[in-house]
Order: C-alpha cells, then structure tokens, then sequence
C-alpha cells in the first residue's frame, strides 16, 4: 500500500510540474479567451433590456373594509393571476395590440417572466427585449390585457398599478464582467486539459525513475553522453524549433 500511495503523490508531483512548466501557455490561453469574451459581449451580441411592472391584487366586496381573510387568500391566489397574465389569451391580446406581426406566442412566452414574491400581494411582469422601449410597451401591454382578463375571469373588482414600466437605461445581458471572467476560466482549463492528456499519454522513459515505474527493473548505472552527443541532442532540439 506504500508503495501506490509514492507512485501516487509522484506521479501528482510530476503533474503539477507539467503544469506549473506551461503555466504561461495556460495563463496566455485565459487571457486570449477572456479578451475574445469580452469582444463578443461588448460588441458583437445584441444587448437586451429588462423593463418590469408591477400590480397588486386585493380581493374583496365593494364597501367592506379589508380582513386579515382577504390578505390571505389574495397571497394564496397571486399563483393563480401568474399563470393568467402567461396565458395565450393574454399573449396574443398583445400581439394584436402592438401589432407585432412577426412575434409568435412562444416568441413573447419566452420573454416573459412573471414574479410572485412570497408573503405578498404584489404580482411583477418583466418583459425583455433588444429595444429598450418596446420592452416598455410590452411589459404596460401586458399588465393591461392581463388585469381585464383577470378581472373577468377571477370575477374581482379591479386589480391596481403597483408601479408602470419605464424605459431601462442599462441593460440587462450579456453581462461583460460574468463572459470575460467565464471565458477566461474555459480558455485556460481547455489548455490545461490538453497540457494534462499530453503527459497522461506520454510513456516515453525519460529517466531511471521511469525505467523502475514501467519496466519494474532496477538501473545498475548510468551512462552520461559524451559532449558530441549532447551537442547533436542540442542541435536536434533547435531543428525541431
């Protein structure tokens, strides 16, 4: 069991050397991977926009003052208005509406996202797009058809604007920090990946250590090259340079 446990921290020892010996090869990779990252989320991919509004939901009769029930229940229901304000009804209301000829259902499903934060009464409709204010329009769009369908179908009063949707100033992603950082960490793990499959598979005997690993043969001595061996070994290295 010792002697796996040598062979083991050895061959961990040798490894990191590897790596440490091609460290800057690596560090190189991530810096190249983080600049290219940095491009593409600066310049090349569209940014998007996020715009949100919000609406709060109360159930209760006309002239009655509101109990501790009707918080509850509204909490309970805000689940419900969610899968509402997502339906294909409400959707494609939009569409219409804004006359966006060339946005499906799935299209305007998939930038839609509807909050519901626990405890609470208040229902948040963001909508993403690569035009700031169309996100804005959408997002108003949207809570407008879907307070009058909600209020048709959950047969309430009225349902009240929290807050409207504005015009976002910044965008939302790509994120440049989060792409350079991601692409960096990928580009410099790729190399090392390749650095180590390149000593895994290499079994060319390099010293009397290797000879003992390998062969299981104990080196009686060793042979030093003569000075016009080392020279030709020299030689050839500069060739293959």
């Amino acid at each position: 069991m010792g002697n796996k446990d040598d062979i083991i921290e050895i061959n961990l020892g040798e490894l990191f050397s590897v790596l440490l010996a091609r460290a800057f090869l690596i560090i190189s990779a991530g810096v190249f991977f983080a600049l290219a990252g940095l491009f593409l989320s600066k310049f090349v991919i569209h940014p998007v926009y996020e715009s949100t509004t919000k609406i709060y939901i109360l159930n209760k009769e006309e002239n009655q003052t509101v109990t501790y029930s009707d918080v509850q229940i509204s909490t309970q229901l805000t689940q419900d208005y969610a899968e509402l304000i997502k339906s294909r009804y409400v959707l494609e209301e939009v569409i219409q509406r804004l006359n966006l000829i060339d946005t499906t259902y799935d299209d305007l499903s998939d930038v839609l996202r509807v909050d519901t934060p626990s405890d609470t009464r208040i229902v948040a409709i963001t909508a993403k797009d690569e035009d700031p204010l169309m996100a804005m329009k959408i997002a108003n769009c949207i809570r407008e058809v879907a307070s009058e369908h909600i209020t048709n179908v959950m047969d309430i009063d009225a349902i009240n604007v929290a807050e409207t949707a504005n015009v976002p100033t910044k965008k939302s992603s790509p994120s440049v920090a989060r792409w350079t950082v991601i692409a960096g960490f990928l580009g410099a793990v790729f190399i090392a990946f390749f650095v180590v499959l390149g000593y895994l598979l290499d079994d060319t005997i390099k010293s009397n250590d290797d000879v003992e690993r390998y062969l299981g043969m104990s080196t009686l001595a060793l042979i030093p090259l003569t000075t016009e061996e080392m020279d030709k070994k020299k030689s050839k290295k500069s060739k293959h340079k």
